[in-house]
């Protein structure tokens, strides 16, 4: 910066353009707020149909997102130029300071363009009269200090003015259009992420020469910095596509077989060099569509680590997969890298995915901790169950669908993959315990119909179970218990509340076979009965409280939920009990251990409202408000958890294997049964709801039987009607 810009610098342009950014901050905050709390809030509230419900909905979320990025966006531009402002301004002052000291001592300050300057003394007379040079020696360092103090002072206002430059145009480019979402609170946070950010992917370049403790000190900076779009953007565009393909070969490399502390030190570094990536995959800059379609070009490369004696490495694509496992890719990267894996899958037919991946690569170990990274499918899938939008789009077909489904025989994928899935049909990303799920849109409904589908055909459609996605299958079945209840219902049935944009989207005969073989698996089983229990104390609170939510007398509502409950909960312990006879003692203690597991998540499911008797699911009503404010701590649904947990595990094996599950059944039976009739007492109760209770729960006890006798029909007629 030259002297006499910063001297006599006009700063009121700048200060101008921070009055008009404040003003257009406050505006979009206004408007987010609105958008959030007006235009989004009645969007989700709303029954959507046709072409509405896909297109408009989806249109109005992104529409209300962006104005919340775009006062984001507004407010760190504001901030950023505001105190870059403060800053020039503040050495201006210490410049013209600086210049008048210099002055008094006849000093002269001079700009000679191009950012240089002089200092020059003002010759006087009795300089030349001292015969010991003193005074002419004093005057040059006078001179020499003066000009250090001036040059600092440029050099920092030079650095303020520069990065202020950089990290604006960095902020802009990160959305090609709309808004970006990165926030900072002034220039000096932007600069240090981008400054960190190339410190690190100089680091990286050379991982060889990085010690046990560099790794660390880059561990943290990166931990820190992961969730900044601009840290992100820099460190991965700086150390490029293949860059980061070939620090991770070399970080595994150098690292195999860590144990301790040196083990988890790089199981946190995965994770957040995993969530970095993932932050800077939604930047729209050049440098990082490059980065997008230069690493998936990448996939069939051969990376080795420079110190490797073998000429087989890592695919390209089991480096990315490796770090695809933590954080929320940005979606249109997802699809495009995994149409690319899909094609390359399916190439090699079903049974041939191991022998693709797999064999040849035995000595291949890219993931610190669980598993290995040779099947690069395992991190995608981990990857589609952080963006559920993806996740969707990854199973809309049906061929691609049923291709995955029949490789878990063959490879370990089966886990992951159920993970995806989760993600696919009730559109929550794993792990996240604060977003409230969405309505199930008619593709997510259709992906749930292909699966129910696919594990209902005869012969090896069941053993999909067994293949690690009986968990996952369960949870799955929970959250479409809407869905489940109007398809033994059948059309029309407006008793059974959702939002669902089709809630006659399954088949009956699918959706029983389904039920029955989720039911062998023990986790499975536990989160069918899980999600009907909690599905069920909702309606019965949500229509007990509100009459306008089902035109017809109340004794309906009963009969018909009651039934409902028996006929799934049925299907579950007829099957169960199939299944007890051939390992009774395991079966409990199984079924036990995942009933445990699924209590301890239960909050976290009603939470994001995956059809768990959620809010969600009944707008407007009394309970609805209720819960809103309150939360489930104290209402129809909570105590239904708390009591369910309280009674409902198996206990006591019996000698005789056919004894015992006998008893079960009938356990199960009066199990549903109690619960039932507890929430129709909850609900009366907290409501103050003028019903005899003895007639109420004599109406739920005889629906809940007679369910319960039809499942043992279902069960048949699915079975004769696909065996034909």
């Amino acid at each position: 910066m030259d002297l006499d810009a910063l001297r006599h610098g006009d700063f009121s342009k700048l200060g101008e353009a921070v009055t008009d950014w404040e003003q257009m901050t406050k505006k979009l905050a206004d408007l987010q707020k609105d958008a959030e709390n007006n235009l989004k809030a009645k969007a989700d509230k709303a029954r959507w149909a046709g072409v509405n419900a896909t297109v408009s909905r989806e249109f109005i979320s992104k529409t209300a997102a962006e104005f919340a990025d775009a006062h984001t966006q507004a407010d760190s531009i504001t901030k950023i130029l505001s105190d870059t402002r403060g800053e020039l301004i503040g050495y201006r002052t210490q410049l013209n300071a600086a210049i008048t000291r210099g002055a008094q001592q006849n000093l002269t300050v001079i700009d000679t363009g191009e950012g240089t300057f002089t200092v020059t003394g003002n010759t006087r007379p009795d300089w030349a009269s001292d015969p010991s040079g003193k005074t002419g020696a004093a005057d040059q360092k006078a001179a020499g200090d003066l000009r250090d103090e001036i040059q600092g002072i440029l050099t920092k206002a030079t650095q303020s003015d520069n990065s202020a430059a950089k990290v604006l145009r960095l902020l802009v480019d990160q959305a090609t259009y709309g808004f970006a979402d990165a926030s900072y609170s002034d220039r000096d946070s932007a600069a240090k992420a981008v400054a960190a950010a190339e410190k690190l992917a100089k680091m990286a370049k050379n991982p060889a020469d990085m010690s046990l403790d560099d790794i660390k000190n880059f561990n943290r900076t990166m931990e820190t910095y992961s969730g900044d779009s601009l840290f992100a953007e820099q460190f991965a565009t700086r150390l490029g596509a293949k860059g980061t393909l070939q620090f991770w070969t070399e970080m595994t490399s150098a690292h195999a077989g860590a144990r301790g502390s040196e083990l988890e030190t790089l199981k946190s570094l995965q994770n957040n060099v995993s969530l970095t990536l993932a932050t800077a995959s939604f930047s729209d800059s050049e440098a990082m569509q490059d980065w997008k379609k230069n690493l998936i070009a990448e996939r069939n490369t051969n990376f080795r680590a420079t110190d490797s004696f073998s000429p087989i490495g890592a695919l390209g694509s089991q480096v990315i997969s490796s770090l695809m496992r933590e954080g929320q890719y940005d979606t249109e990267f997802l699809d495009d890298y995994r149409k690319t894996l899909f094609k390359a899958d399916k190439g090699a037919g079903d049974a041939g995915t191991h022998d693709l991946w797999v064999k040849g690569y035995d000595a291949l170990d890219l993931v610190f901790g669980d598993g290995n990274g040779r099947d690069p499918l395992e991190g995608l899938f981990e990857g589609l169950s952080h963006n559920p939008e993806a996740a969707t789009h990854a199973f809309e077909s049906k061929s691609d669908l049923d291709h995955v489904l029949g490789t878990t025989v063959y490879t370990d994928r089966g886990e992951p993959l159920g993970h995806a899935l989760e993600a696919a049909v009730t559109g929550v990303a794993a792990g996240d315990s604060t977003s409230p799920a969405p309505p199930h849109s008619a593709a997510q409904v259709a992906v749930m119909a292909n699966i129910m589908n696919a594990v209902a055909q005869p012969g090896e459609g069941a053993d999909l179970v067994g293949q690690g996605l009986g968990d996952s299958f369960g949870n799955m079945a929970a959250a479409y218990m809407p869905e489940i209840s109007r398809a033994f219902a059948g059309p029309n049935a407006t008793i059974f509340l959702t939002n669902s944009e089709n809630p006659d989207g399954l088949e009956t005969a699918d959706v029983t076979r389904f039920l029955s073989a989720v039911s062998s698996n023990p986790e499975g089983r536990a989160g069918i009965i899980v999600g009907e229990s909690m599905y069920t104390s909702g309606l019965l609170d949500a229509h007990l409280s509100d009459q306008s939510l089902f035109d017809g007398p109340r004794n309906d509502v009963l009969e018909n939920i009651g039934r409902n409950a028996g006929i799934i909960e049925g299907i579950v312990g007829h099957s169960a009990a199939d299944e007890s006879v051939q390992a009774a003692v395991d079966g409990e203690n199984d079924y036990n251990d995942a009933l445990q597991k699924k209590g301890d998540f239960v909050k976290t499911w009603l939470a994001t409202g995956l059809g768990y008797g959620s809010v969600s699911l009944f707008p407007g009503s009394q309970a609805a408000a209720g819960a809103a404010v309150g939360g489930f701590a104290g209402g129809v649904v909570g105590l239904a958890v708390d009591r369910f947990f309280e009674g409902q595990e198996l206990e006591g094996v019996k000698d005789e294997a056919l004894y015992e599950s006998a008893q079960n059944l009938y356990a199960m039976r009066e199990s549903v049964n109690q619960q039932t009739q507890w929430s129709v007492d909850d609900a009366l109760d907290q409501h103050h709801i003028d019903i005899p209770k003895d007639a109420a729960d004599n109406t739920v006890r005889v629906a809940v039987n007679e369910g319960w006798d039809d499942a043992s029909e279902f069960l048949t007629n699915s079975k004769e009607r696909l065996h034909g």
